[in-house]
């Protein structure tokens, strides 16, 4: 169970970009809302509840699998990509897909991924600094620092367009 929890039910466990596609979660989430109509409160809601128990997973979950895969930060491990991604889509999810212009809402959320994905892949100034903290702390704390930095811009861009 440890292992489905860290990996995000497995999605850690391909080879390939195993992070981007831990990523993906979050926005097929929210994509799924927009698409039924459960938005307003409920996404926010959706997506503070993915980033606390997903960051609450990678914390206490972190001795385990440091020890399991042999590695404090193993890429197999992305529920802090969930977590961080979540805090990324806070900077759109006050919007609501119109029906004049559901395209731009969906571009709000797809350029969420892409700036979360490009901080947490180039990791700038502190968001790689993060990464010395102790246990499961700094595994989380750059991506946290991530998703605030892209949910940041992704808010500015919404609001200056």
């Amino acid at each position: 169970m440890k292992r489905l929890l860290c990996t995000c039910f497995g999605v850690g466990l391909i080879p390939k970009v195993p992070g981007t596609l831990g990523s993906l979660a979050p926005l097929c989430i929210v994509l799924g809302c927009g698409h039924f109509g459960i938005l307003h409160g409920w996404l926010f809601v959706i997506l503070i509840l993915l980033l606390v128990v997903s960051s609450i997973v990678t914390i206490q979950l972190a001795p385990w699998y440091a020890d399991y895969f042999g590695q404090k930060d193993p890429p197999q491990i992305v529920s802090d990509e969930v977590a961080g991604q979540s805090i990324a889509l806070l900077g759109m999810a006050w919007m609501t897909p119109s029906d004049d212009n559901p395209i731009a809402w969906i571009g709000f959320a797809v350029l969420a991924f892409v700036l979360f994905r490009i901080f947490d892949i180039w990791k700038p100034w502190i968001i790689d600094k993060s990464q010395n903290l102790p246990s499961g702390w700094g595994v989380l704390i750059d991506d946290i620092l991530a998703g605030i930095a892209a949910g940041a811009l992704v808010f500015l861009t919404a609001i200056l367009t």
